[in-house]
């Protein structure tokens, strides 16, 4: 048995799964560490640390993370290892009981990673630090770039919603969000680092300001007056929690085109009796106004769909209500995911079990009709101008990055443009990027 280091590490590998929240608090935790002198480990270099930040969406995700943690702990068997997220938040038994597992930490201790690593490191003791989801009430604040060209900015954490599906609730608390200044100055921090493009994250980001006052709408107007950020994102936001009069904003005040015309809203389901299974907070005609209301104020914006499909009750009836409703939106692309049965939830008291095989049939007919929307949309913009922000250099001697209506560009390299927005041509679309071509001033 070969022992894990005991000596203070000096340099560490970071693996995240799961969603851009999860992203953005391992890059901030990865510059927490540096702050301290543990630095990324080089390719081709064995690490001292390694922290992984999990992922519990699904009983697939779970497989996921302990084959990862395994592969790890064979390959460096010196490292010492972290892990985080919502795997070891919502299973902290489970893993802990990994062989070559050092340190388990919750959600809500993400931002005292190195206080534990120094427990560690005195005692040579396994270390557990998980908060039950319920007394989770602290927000550990996020902005960070990590390797990526575009910042993510942590704007809120945890959700009340407790759809029956979803484990959640159980994994990040409840919903809770900093205050208005505190985000402006993580922005303008960021912009002075050179950010030109935020996304904004969270769990529920809609639910922004529920225990201090403020609302999103307050917070996208006071993110735009930040002098250097030129883009926002929105990411995935509720479609009952997305006003009307931010979808104007953005779209007709100055102020708000710093927001880009690019949307990711969750349905689940195209099925009114779905939706009302899963307790969603609002049914398939308020979908509907909602997608049109984007579309009649931002015809060129692209709008991202979640969809889960093969849940408890879901029948045929209602798979095919689904598929007939979501192929009637205008929508850009559908994000397509299987149901699976998470511990602890309330769909487990639904009748009606859709079979892994049927689960997998509705999924690929569902990805077939989001291939059929991502052409017929990207379709529209080939020979056109868009305004894309360049990223660095990828290993493979490839440099592209999005359009503000976020279709993917790739270009032939130009690294002196690296981090700028800049106009380029949309030409061949192979249904997943255009190739663009750098059109000068």
């Amino acid at each position: 048995m070969i022992d894990h280091c005991v000596f203070s590490p000096r340099t560490a590998l970071f693996h995240t799964l799961g969603c851009k929240l999860n992203f953005a608090e391992t890059s901030t935790v990865a510059r927490q560490f540096a702050a301290r002198g543990i630095m990324r480990v080089q390719k081709g270099d064995d690490p001292d640390l390694i922290l992984v930040n999990t992922c519990s969406v699904t009983e697939l995700a779970d497989k996921k993370c302990r084959q990862l943690i395994r592969q790890f702990v064979r390959r460096y068997p010196r490292a010492t290892v972290i892990v985080t997220g919502c795997y070891a938040q919502l299973k902290p038994d489970e893993v802990a009981a990994i062989p070559g597992v050092d340190i388990v930490a919750g959600n809500d201790r993400k931002g005292e990673l190195d206080q534990w690593l120094d427990r560690w490191l005195a005692t040579h003791r396994p270390q557990q630090a998980v908060t039950p989801a319920k007394e989770i009430a602290s927000f550990t604040p996020s902005c960070s770039r990590g390797d990526r060209t575009r910042w993510f900015l942590k704007v809120q954490d945890g959700c009340d919603y407790w759809c029956t599906y979803c484990t959640i609730p159980m994994a990040r608390g409840r919903s809770r969000s900093p205050l208005i200044a505190d985000l402006v100055s993580q922005a303008r921090r960021a912009a002075d680092e050179g950010a030109v493009e935020i996304v904004l994250t969270g769990v529920n980001i809609g639910d922004f300001g529920r225990t201090t006052g403020e609302s999103f709408d307050d917070l996208c107007h006071a993110l735009a007056s930040v002098s250097g950020i030129e883009r926002y994102r929105i990411s995935s936001i509720e479609p009952n929690l997305l006003s009307d009069s931010l979808i104007d904003w953005i779209a007709n005040d100055p102020a708000g085109a710093r927001f880009m015309p690019h949307f990711h809203i969750p349905l689940q389901s195209g099925s009114d009796e779905v939706l009302r299974l899963m307790r969603r907070r609002y049914d398939t005609g308020m979908f509907r106004r909602k997608i049109a209301k984007i579309r009649s104020a931002m015809p060129d914006a692209f709008i991202g769909v979640d969809l889960m499909v093969g849940c408890r009750g879901e029948t045929d009836s209602c798979f095919n209500q689904c598929h007939e409703f979501v192929r009637s939106l205008d929508i850009s692309r559908l994000h397509v995911f299987p149901y699976s049965e998470r511990p602890g939830t309330r769909a487990l008291g639904i009748d009606h079990i859709v079979s892994q095989e049927e689960k997998h049939l509705r999924a690929r007919q569902m990805i077939a009709l989001s291939e059929n929307k991502l052409t017929a949309f990207a379709s529209r913009f080939a020979g056109s101008v868009r305004p894309v922000l360049l990223e660095h250099v990828r290993p493979d001697g490839v440099m592209g990055g999005f359009t503000d209506n976020y279709l993917r560009v790739d270009i032939d390299p130009r690294p002196e443009l690296a981090n700028t927005v800049v106009n380029i041509r949309l030409g061949e679309f192979d249904g997943e990027t255009f190739r663009g071509e750098v059109v000068l001033p």
